[in-house]
């Protein structure tokens, strides 16, 4: 038996420790739990879970990262459930709290993906594992500081434009590699914009991501016509939302943007 407190300050008592039965809510995190090598332990998992993709096939769906399947997850009879602040609600935390013990993380910058990463490592019992991973991300991270600059701004839907503003994962990445978000002036962490308001704020980029929505080439065009002096590139979302061991591919992959951004 272990007792741990997750990132909303709650004790989580795991009676079978190190846990053989593990749900997952989160597809960043069981990325993660994957990279550790819990290929045995991890037996349940949402339809967004698609790294790595032959779980898709192996472990139980028991939903969404917003709609679970509670009666799934009783059947499996989980030693713990790991879920997220932002990827799950309060309601299926508690629901799920009254099968097994629930993990939750919060993840809002850089400095709390690596605490995630950590914490994680130990309550799987791949303290060692997570610390390597850890470090090799954060050197990688060190050495990709504000290599970019310029306005953005990062949608994440349309109709209406939302965009990722302070608070938020993505602004903390946007920041880390330099870019100046203007979604931050703007008082919420989604904030929802007009055409109108696009135009005012007038950023040097756009990106728009594959996911939550996913934008096309269609929509491209949609906004360069509202500005048609920006950069508006189509992004891969998971490489600006995703945390947990997703990062390991971040800073390769920024770098491959600054081509496309200095054409």
């Amino acid at each position: 038996m272990r007792t741990f407190v997750d990132h909303l300050q709650r004790e989580i008592v795991l009676t079978n420790y190190p846990p053989k039965r593990i749900v997952s809510l989160v597809p960043s995190q069981t990325e993660l739990l994957s990279d550790l090598g819990l290929d045995t332990e991890v037996i349940g998992i949402t339809k967004f879970c698609v790294h790595p993709k032959e779980w898709k096939k192996q472990k139980v769906i028991v939903g969404g990262t917003k709609q679970v399947h509670y009666d799934k997850v009783k059947q499996l009879n989980p030693d713990l459930i790991i879920a997220n602040k932002e990827e799950n609600t309060q309601e299926i935390v508690q629901n799920c709290s009254e099968i097994a013990p629930v993990y939750v993380t919060e993840v809002e910058n850089i400095h709390e993906a690596f605490r995630a990463i950590q914490d994680i490592g130990d309550l799987v019992n791949k303290k060692t594992q997570a610390e390597q991973l850890c470090a090799k991300i954060q050197q990688d991270f060190e050495q990709h500081k504000e290599i970019f600059s310029g306005s953005i701004l990062y949608f994440i839907w349309r109709e209406p434009y939302m965009a990722a503003g302070t608070g938020t994962f993505i602004n903390a990445l946007l920041s880390h590699f330099g870019w100046n978000n203007l979604a931050c002036s703007l008082e919420s962490r989604y904030p929802t914009l007009t055409e109108l308001q696009i135009q005012e704020l007038n950023p040097e980029y756009i990106f728009l991501p594959s996911e939550p929505y996913p934008f096309k080439e269609k929509h491209v065009q949609e906004l360069q016509l509202i500005v048609p002096n920006t950069k508006i590139l189509l992004v891969d979302g998971e490489m600006f939302s995703w945390y947990g061991s997703h990062m390991q591919y971040t800073c390769a992959y920024v770098t491959n943007l600054f081509s496309q951004l200095s054409n």
